[in-house]
């Protein structure tokens, strides 16, 4: 058996009653090594979160400490639905990102608390799929269910707040919210006391984009693979492009937009440097 490193970490406070969670990486559900034919048993996922939370039934208190960038919809949800159903008091602290599925992971709680300067990412899910045009629908149809289930979430936190049509909205154009614009959509509830630690964020963050960038490429080399192979072969009948015809000129490739959330954090981080 295979153990993926963990990355959070469940324990019993100075108080007998409180209990801290620290959610500080990816949430990963187990998975098999076929290679080695051995099972993966994820510390990250929800079955060991549930074993793990099982222990400690009669907690008053939870305190969720959350720095990640989200990761498994399924386990995210999964562990969604353990912190509600739990019945302490729970609070959560973002203390630095809470992306993804991790944000939906901090709508369990009962009271969010963000440093003025930690953000939460919120977006539509996604995932690979691959077979016929039935399978591709269908795909597609479970991702519109999965995104209305989350939806939810952020919609009981929120309240009279934040409208369904304006989270779609904020869903659709994958949101970066600072603490301000979650406390003004009802999806945290108070400043902490004192700024997160975000010595090194820039450098994390660039390379989340780099890692999302890649995923995304990937997707479309295969969507364009599945539209080649889906195409008619054509005819050898066609007339054969004029010798004298002048080459197009390639296009000259656009200059990406500028990130201003990586600019944010590298700003940041020169302002440490200097003080």
């Amino acid at each position: 058996m295979i153990k993926i490193k963990r990355m959070w970490e469940i324990k019993q406070a100075a108080s007998p009653d409180t209990l801290d969670v620290y959610i500080y990486g990816d949430v990963q559900g187990d998975g098999y090594d076929y290679w080695s034919g051995q099972a993966i048993e994820s510390e990250t996922s929800a079955n060991h979160f549930r074993e793990t939370l099982a222990e400690h039934a009669d907690a008053k208190q939870i305190n969720i400490y959350i720095n990640s960038y989200g990761g498994s919809v399924f386990e995210g949800t999964a562990i969604f639905s353990q912190l509600k159903r739990h019945p302490a008091q729970k609070t959560a602290y973002i203390d630095g990102f809470a992306c993804s599925i991790a944000s939906v992971i901090a709508m369990a709680a009962d009271k969010i608390v963000m440093p003025k300067n930690a953000m939460m990412m919120i977006h539509n899910a996604w995932m690979v799929a691959i077979g016929n045009s039935a399978e591709l629908r269908k795909a597609a149809d479970d991702l519109e269910q999965i995104n209305k289930g989350n939806r939810q979430a952020y919609l009981m936190k929120a309240g009279d707040k934040l409208s369904e049509e304006k989270l779609i909205e904020l869903l659709d154009a994958e949101s970066w919210l600072t603490a301000e614009a979650c406390i003004e959509l009802g999806l945290a509830d108070e400043y902490a006391e004192q700024d997160a630690d975000l010595t090194g964020a820039a450098e994390k963050l660039q390379k989340m984009n780099l890692i999302v960038d890649q995923q995304l490429k990937l997707h479309k080399s295969i969507a364009a693979q599945l539209r080649q192979m889906l195409e008619p072969i054509k005819e050898p009948d066609e007339e054969p492009a004029q010798e004298n015809s002048k080459p197009e000129e390639p296009e000259t490739p656009e200059e990406p937009e500028e990130n201003k959330v990586l600019n944010l954090f590298k700003a940041i981080g020169r302002k440490e440097k200097k003080e």
